[in-house]
C-alpha cells in the first residue's frame, strides 16, 4: 500500500513512499490533525510536533505530540526541507493554501500525503502533494487527484474521475465514474455525484443531496436532486 506521494505520478510507480528517513512537521492543530497524527503514527512516521496558530495550544500535546509554536514560527519552519518533511493539515482552504505558499515560497517543497493504512488506492491512480486520505476511502482506477485535497472517512471516488486542487469530499460521499470536479469545490458528507457530472470551480454541495446534472463555478446547491440555492 502506497502512502506518501511526491509528485503526480500513478500510485503503482511510488515504492515504499513511507519510508521516510525524516520526521513530519505537522501545519495545523485542530479539524483534520488529530486523523493526520493518527495516519503519521500508524505507518510509523516519526512527527515531529504540530505547529498552529493558536498560541493557546502551544505547550500542549495531542497523543504525546507537542504543539510547538505557530505556523510561521521561522525558527521551527526552517527545519521543513533540512531535517523534517511537513503535512498542512488545515481544513480552511484559504488558509490550505497560504500555508503551502509559505511553504513553497520559504522552504521550496511541497507537503507530504497522507494515506490512512486501510484506504484503497487503484494501481493506476495518480496523486499530486500534501492529500489527506483518511480510513475506507477508496480511489478508483485511473483516478486522477490534484493536490491539497481532503477526502474523508469512506469516500468513495469511482474510476476515471478527476478531482483537481483542493477540493474537500465529506464523509461517505460517493462520485460516481468519469466525474470532474474543479478546484476549490466543497462537497459535503453522504452526497451521491451520478457519472459524467462537472462541478464547478468553487462550487458547494450540501450534505445527503443527489447531483445528478453540472455545477456552474462558486455554485451552491442542496437536496434531492439538488437544486441551487439562493
Amino acid at each position: 500500500m502506497n502512502r506518501c506521494a511526491n509528485a503526480t505520478i500513478p500510485v503503482f510507480l511510488q515504492i515504499n513512499p513511507y519510508a521516510m528517513e525524516k520526521p513530519v512537521i505537522i501545519l495545523g492543530a485542530k479539524g483534520i490533525a488529530h486523523p493526520a497524527l493518527e495516519i503519521f503514527n500508524s505507518n510509523q512516521v516519526v512527527v515531529y510536533g504540530l505547529l498552529d496558530e493558536d498560541a493557546k495550544l502551544h505547550g500542549t500535546e495531542i497523543n504525546n505530540i507537542p504543539i510547538l509554536g505557530g505556523t510561521e514560527d521561522e525558527g521551527f519552519l526552517k527545519l521543513i526541507g533540512k531535517k523534517t518533511e511537513a503535512f498542512v493539515a488545515v481544513d480552511d482552504t484559504k488558509y490550505r493554501k497560504f500555508l503551502v505558499e509559505l511553504l513553497l515560497e520559504n522552504r521550496k517543497m511541497q507537503p507530504i500525503n497522507a494515506i490512512h493504512e486501510r484506504a484503497y488506492i487503484a494501481t493506476n491512480a495518480s496523486l499530486g502533494h500534501g492529500n489527506f486520505i483518511n480510513a475506507q476511502v477508496t480511489l478508483g482506477a485511473g483516478a486522477k487527484v490534484g493536490s491539497h485535497c481532503i477526502f474523508h472517512t469512506g469516500a468513495i471516488i469511482d474510476h476515471q474521475v478527476t478531482i483537481e486542487d483542493y477540493v474537500q469530499i465529506g464523509a461517505g460521499t460517493i462520485i460516481n465514474s468519469e466525474v470532474i470536479v474543479e478546484e476549490g469545490a466543497f462537497i459535503g458528507s453522504g452526497v451521491t455525484i451520478v457519472s459524467g457530472v462537472r462541478i464547478g470551480k468553487g462550487a458547494r454541495v450540501g450534505a445527503g443531496s443527489v447531483v445528478i446534472s453540472s455545477l456552474e463555478k462558486n455554485e451552491t446547491v442542496f437536496g434531492n436532486p439538488a437544486t441551487k440555492i439562493k
